[in-house]
């Protein structure tokens, strides 16, 4: 038993949970995450962890309370039950978008669940395109962030687009969209926008000639997918062709099915870092897994070798 391999997840995500075990060939350990009659969540481990190395696969994604407190618990309970090495690993994080204090009086949220996550019993963290990078210093003890992009640009190379050129949705997103550009080595195009709310904002300039190109819009997450939208028209009027995006994480809240089945975007490429809930976004979402990339990391995390050449 001891520094064996185990498996756990909760309920956020349980395919690309069992993509991953089946990529490392590793059954999931045998654990149950329910309900009390009041709605609190139980938890159980039903098998001897004891000198394990853990690793708790469980996404915070929406319902993002829920899917939190379940991967609290359940690490407490590995703890509890003398688990030699737990690591937490999120393919997404939530409450990320709270990562400083931009206004008065207002929490910073991703330090806070950070701190929680370490004290619940985690001791290290696997995880994939933060939405700051700055999250990293959160914690106190080792985090991993993996990045999507080995596995979106090798499907983009094989469409083998003409013209192409990379788009960034917002400023803050230049250097995702520089490393996109560099790797397909196609040109990059800014689009300058201004925020109106926490999930909207309106285009005011491009920056870079998007005539007559065909464009792939890089970003992290889409949720409401009104920012998205709003850059696609934008883009649109100024001359572009075909119109792809890339998000990594597929939050589709809100409004989101509606703006992207009637948008002008001809294919919709996400990780099934979170599940889709909305099967009538078919017909234009592509979803590529990510579960060999958590797999390899995992693998490599448990044999104490390097992850970094995962980046590459």
């Amino acid at each position: 038993m001891a520094n064996e391999m185990k498996l756990f997840s909760g309920n956020a995500n349980t395919h690309l949970a069992a993509a991953i075990a089946k990529f490392i060939r590793k059954p999931l350990g045998k654990i149950d995450v329910g309900r009390f009659p009041e709605g609190e969540i139980s938890v159980q481990v039903k098998e001897n962890v004891r000198g394990a190395d853990v690793f708790v696969i469980q996404p915070t994604c929406p319902p993002s309370n829920d899917n939190l407190m379940e991967l609290l618990i359940m690490i407490d309970a590995l703890r509890r039950a003398s688990a030699r090495r737990i690591t937490a690993v999120l393919p997404f994080f939530g409450y990320a978008r709270q990562d400083r204090k931009d206004r008065p009086r207002v929490p910073i949220t991703a330090k806070l669940v950070a701190n929680l996550i370490t004290t619940a019993g985690a001791n290290r963290v696997l995880t994939m395109d933060l939405h700051a990078d700055q999250i990293q210093g959160f914690f106190d003890i080792p985090v991993d962030n993996l990045q999507a992009a080995p596995v979106t640009i090798q499907y983009f190379r094989q469409k083998r687009i003409r013209n192409l050129i990379i788009v960034t949705p917002d400023v803050g997103g230049i250097k995702l969209a520089r490393h996109y550009a560099a790797k397909l080595r196609v040109p990059l195009a800014i689009v300058d926008k201004r925020r109106n709310g926490p999930t909207e904002a309106t285009a005011m300039n491009v920056i870079g000639d998007v005539k007559g190109k065909n464009v792939l819009i890089v970003d992290d997450m889409i949720a409401t997918g009104q920012s998205l939208i709003e850059a696609v028209r934008f883009i649109r009027n100024q001359g572009a062709r075909d119109i792809y995006a890339f998000g990594s994480h597929p939050i589709f809240s809100g409004p989101a099915a509606g703006l992207i089945r009637d948008s002008k975007i001809k294919e919709l490429v996400v990780t099934d870092s979170i599940p889709v809930k909305n099967p009538e976004l078919n017909t234009k979402v592509r979803v590529i897994s990510v579960a060999p990339l958590f797999g390899e990391a995992i693998r490599r995390i448990h044999a104490e070798t390097t992850v970094s050449t995962l980046f590459s």
